[in-house]
């Protein structure tokens, strides 16, 4: 009949955590710039003089539930 199986032999091969870990930890260091300009560059604790980057990610601060007013 036939001589197809239907386990194959071939194995995904694994991915080094050394080769992973750099870019996790960059892309987590992104992921708290982005909450921190989202949820609080406003007020006292502001890096940038002025209302911009507030009204900016205005928006998505409503979005994901920040009150800002």
């Amino acid at each position: 009949m036939s001589d197809i199986s239907l386990a194959p032999d071939i194995r995904p091969a694994p991915i080094p955590v050394g080769e992973i870990l750099p870019w996790a930890i960059f892309g987590g260091l992104l992921l708290l710039l982005a909450i921190y300009f989202v949820g609080a560059e406003e007020g006292a604790t502001s890096l940038i003089s002025g209302m911009y980057v507030h009204e900016f990610v205005h928006d998505g601060r409503h979005l994901l539930g920040f009150p800002c007013h």
